[in-house]
């Protein structure tokens, strides 16, 4: 579809004078395009350098209509930018009268108006979004469209930037959010939790993973924060709706926590320093945390603890030279200047975390090795982390350690030097955000229904165990690592990985200089994709794996049946509903499984299993008919008695056939699930039953007809069976006769 069509079809009734106007700057590109082959008013193509003041040219009474395109550009530009500033102020009122209002709603109904208000005004938000980002899509079409029409005077690359710089592109209006989830949250009366503020602290709870799409960040969070308001840690360290979080990541040479990690094994720890906001200041503290794998199929559940460190003991800390004494001094001299003691108990938990980490640290010569930044929204009730939904934006993994540059450990830093420039090869940016719905429900209690709701919109893609520190690793050190996680091979993510890709080694140092002949052009190089001169060493030629569904199949909060997905089902395969394959319908899943080896070897022995019962009843069928071939001369009898072996042969030999042609599709069709690797229905429900079915109701026939030719031999015989002859007269007894 074209764009301008796509844009017709998209655009909100009463918007449509503030939209881009496609048509006329297409029209503009074609007459600047005959004007430029037909040599009219544009000039010529190229100028020299210098001009004259007094020197008139004729064709300067009328704009070109390159002059007159870049004209209506600025114009559309201002306009798009002045309804959004407009429709912007007009939310912001709306949601300054909705605050004033929300605490002074008493009854039920009144609170209903007033979220049902605020619903409105929340998806008038996601309109303008959805309003600038066709905009922005149409600018972007119409730029590389004049470039292609008129190579002679490219100028979208710099549109672009300057594009990028406009308030309706750039500004930051996550505060209406904010602001929304303030409404939503006086309305439900949320209490605010009690504040953790002992040194050492520790959290046990249920972690799942997800993919965002950047273009559906707004919508997730809207649903959020109509049930969790958005959570400030920390106010003054918040840019609108999220904050900057940085974690230093500790590892060693040999990769030992991430090969841990990555294999789940039991006890697995991830190390890291972690900060709110930009560089630490001098003085300030920190968060060293432990995270512990435990396996969830054992009913366990992974541990995070932590405990607070000055920003200048933590090097220390790492070389062993900040003690434990050291650290309990500052501990009581804090909880003095609180007013606060600190408790026995306290100084227990804080003295295991302390001891425990700084031997692992010192046994496995942990050092900083890469750290993750991102900007974090979270959605929870202040202080309960009962329910906690997190949203991290702006990822990027970044190696602590420079390639050219002294370490940490040489220059005394535990986190890179800021000053430093990052090259290219040492950072990676993760191309979607990551949604986190992190559960520590007492015993008995279910997880929201709203959370199952948000899954199934299908703005998320479930990533089974993703892990930023796993994933940062293996993009920037693909040299150390022995195995990789298996999203890294997404064709999301691939391109991502690239830009973090050495150069493919150069095949000009070998090949013979170009020697240019006086009054001849050099040949011009052939344009490539930047990506086509990037390798990596953990991809190969082609992704295989495409976890996110694409755009058009999400269906959405509330979409019902109006999505693409919903108006054209997949039609179910005929042979497999026969057989009973076909599996019940269910949302669709993409999340890649852990298939142990033996798994294929199973499949294989339930084929050779299907497979042995057909080849048994096919040899007792085919030693039938032979037996019955060997005997034509010897039968006897009419009907069903003449052909008895024949049939019952008949009956067995195509359900033998039957079965091997299951057994065969079966085990191709469990095998290909298999290789996949998704969560999908592997199990057939239905065909043993329909095969058991198929035999009772062989043997059902086959006793019948022997129960028939039973019948029928037992009247045979007594048809042919001679009556018996009549008993002799009997003569007088002689004694009589002589009488």
């Amino acid at each position: 579809m074209k764009y301008g069509k796509y844009l017709e079809d998209k655009q909100r009734p009463e918007w449509s004078s503030y939209y881009v106007n496609y048509k006329a700057l297409k029209d503009l590109i074609k007459e600047a395009q005959a004007e430029a082959e037909n040599g009219g008013a544009g000039g010529p193509a190229f100028s020299p350098r210098t001009t004259s003041l007094t020197v008139q040219r004729v064709t300067n009474q009328k704009a070109s209509a390159s002059e007159r395109f870049f004209k209506k550009l600025e114009e559309e530009v201002k306009k798009i930018n002045d309804f959004t500033a407009s429709l912007v102020m007009e939310l912001r009122k709306k949601l300054s009268l909705l605050l004033e209002k929300a605490p002074k709603a008493a009854d039920e109904s009144a609170k209903k108006q007033l979220l049902a208000e605020a619903k409105k005004v929340g998806d008038e938000f996601l309109a303008l979004e959805k309003f600038v980002n066709l905009n922005y899509m149409g600018f972007h079409k119409i730029l590389k469209k004049h470039d292609k029409c008129l190579p002679h005077a490219p100028c979208r690359q710099f549109y672009i930037s300057h594009l990028h710089q406009q308030p309706w592109v750039q500004g930051n209006y996550s505060d209406l959010l904010v602001a929304l989830s303030n409404v939503h949250s006086k309305l439900r009366g949320d209490a605010v939790g009690e504040k953790n503020e002992d040194a050492a602290q520790g959290f046990t709870r249920s972690t799942t993973k997800y993919w965002v799409r950047n273009e559906n960040c707004s919508a997730v969070k809207h649903h959020l924060l109509q049930h969790l308001p958005v959570f400030q840690f920390d106010k003054n360290n918040f840019a609108g709706d999220a904050q900057l979080i940085n974690s230093v990541y500790l590892d060693n040479s040999s990769c030992e926590l991430y090969h841990g990690r990555l294999d789940k094994k039991p006890g697995a720890l991830a190390l890291r320093v972690r900060w709110y906001g930009s560089d630490p200041a001098p003085g300030s503290l920190v968060f060293m945390e432990r995270k512990t794998h435990k396996e969830s199929w054992k009913g366990e559940e992974s541990v995070k603890e932590r405990f607070l460190v000055r920003e200048d003991n933590v090097v220390g800390f790492i070389d062993g030279d900040y003690t434990l004494q050291q650290a309990l001094a500052d501990l009581e001299a804090a909880g003095l200047k609180k007013g606060k003691p600190v408790s026995q108990e306290e100084k227990d938990k804080f003295t295991e975390i302390f001891t425990e980490i700084g031997n692992a640290i010192d046994s496995k010569q942990l050092r900083p090795f890469i750290r993750t930044q991102y900007m974090r929204t979270a959605f929870q009730i202040p202080f309960d982390a009962t329910v906690r939904v997190s949203l991290d934006t702006n990822l990027t993994m970044i190696k602590e350690n420079p390639e050219e540059g002294p370490t940490c450990s040489q220059t005394g830093r535990w986190y890179r030097d800021p000053h430093l420039p990052i090259h290219r090869t040492e950072l990676t940016r993760f191309p979607h955000a990551v949604l986190e719905v992190k559960l520590s429900l007492p015993e008995g209690m279910t997880s929201p229904p709203w959370v199952q709701e948000m899954v199934d919109s299908g703005y998320l893609t479930e990533v089974h165990k993703f892990s930023k520190f796993i994933h940062g690793t293996a993009t920037l050190f693909p040299d150390m690592v022995r195995a990789v996680p298996y999203w890294v091979d997404d064709v999301s993510v691939r391109p991502s990985m690239l830009e973090s890709a050495p150069e493919k080694p150069s095949d000009a140092a070998g090949s013979k200089p170009r020697v240019l002949v006086a009054g001849k052009k050099a040949p011009a190089k052939k344009s490539k994709d930047p990506q086509d001169e990037l390798t990596h060493p953990l991809l190969g030629d082609q992704p295989t794996l495409k976890l996110m569904a694409d755009p058009d199949e999400v269906q959405g909060f509330g979409a019902g049946s109006t999505t693409r997905a919903a108006r054209q089902p997949r039609q179910p395969n005929w042979f497999m509903q026969a057989i009973g394959l076909e599996p019940p319908s269910k949302p669709a899943r993409t999340t890649l499984m852990k298939i142990e080896p033996k798994t294929f070897f199973a499949n294989e022995r339930t084929f050779l299993a299907w497979l042995h019962m057909a080849v048994t009843l096919g040899s007792i069928s085919a030693a039938l008919l032979g037996f019955a071939a060997g005997s034509d001369e010897s039968k006897s009898g009419e009907g069903i008695s003449r052909h008895l072996v024949e049939l019952i042969a008949l009956i067995l030999l195509p359900l033998g056939m039957a079965m091997a042609m299951y057994a065969l599709y079966t085990f191709v069709w469990r095998a290909n699930n298999i290789a996949k690797k998704k969560a999908t229905q592997i199990d057939d429900r239905y065909g043993p039953l329909a095969l058991c079915g198929a035999v009772v109701a062989a043997l059902v026939a086959i006793f019948m007809i022997t129960t028939i030719d039973f019948w029928e031999v037992m009247a045979e015989n007594a048809a042919n069976t001679p009556p018996s002859p009549s008993p002799p007269a009997m003569s007088p007894p002689l004694f009589i006769a002589s009488l």
